[in-house]
């Protein structure tokens, strides 16, 4: 585990010779394009933006899909491909991808993916909740719902506050309190979101 006084956490940007000003996009080795549509536009609701060659090998299709706030996720997919059970996990490897949920379709997020035939957990996680489910390659997606309201200006400094909170309180992750606390000592308004009742703290799919 990294020394926290050499690594601390803050929203301040660090002293670098350069700095991002955001994501632009993720590009993932897809099966093919039928059943990456299936999953991403027609179940997840993202809308496919643009479609061309895979610059570096035209073979292959290059697609795009906006995630919801203008930032994309894209695919490399080829039509002699076929989908996939499961990921091969490894340093370099990606674990999961997570996507925003509104918090007020969270329950009709659960039950369109039963009704499409995913298997899915909810889980607690103190700052979050989240469904775990996998897409058509066996990639493990998760969809969080924040529990408060959060302005995406403030994000970074809210969950700073909180991991303040969380190491004040001793505790081994950052809690619904911390995350509450954190609303309040920055002087914004708490707003919660009504959210189901799930198993708390860790795990996972």
């Amino acid at each position: 585990m990294s020394d926290e006084s050499t690594h601390p956490v803050t929203p301040e940007l660090p002293d670098s010779p350069v700095h991002m000003t955001g994501t632009d996009h993720i590009t993932i080795w897809g099966s093919n394009a039928a059943d990456t549509i299936e999953f991403y536009r027609d179940l997840l609701g993202m809308p496919l933006v643009l479609r061309q060659p895979n610059l570096d090998d035209p073979s292959q299709t290059h697609l795009f899909f906006d995630t919801g706030d203008g930032r994309i996720l894209t695919f490399f997919v080829s039509d002699d491909r076929p989908s996939a059970k499961g990921q091969r996990g490894g340093v370099g490897a990606v674990h999961h991808l997570c996507f925003s949920v509104d918090p007020d379709e969270y329950e009709e997020t659960m039950q369109a993916l039963e009704d499409a035939g995913y298997q899915y957990n909810i889980f607690d996680r103190g700052i979050f909740h989240s469904i775990y489910t996998r897409d058509n390659n066996g990639l493990v997606i998760e969809l969080s719902a924040d529990k408060y309201e959060i302005p995406n200006d403030r994000r970074g400094e809210i969950l700073a506050k909180a991991q303040q909170l969380r190491e004040d309180d001793g505790a081994d992750y950052a809690k619904d309190e911390h995350l509450r606390g954190a609303i309040e000592a920055l002087g914004l308004e708490v707003v919660e979101h009504d959210l189901p009742e799930a198993s708390s703290g860790t795990g996972g799919l």
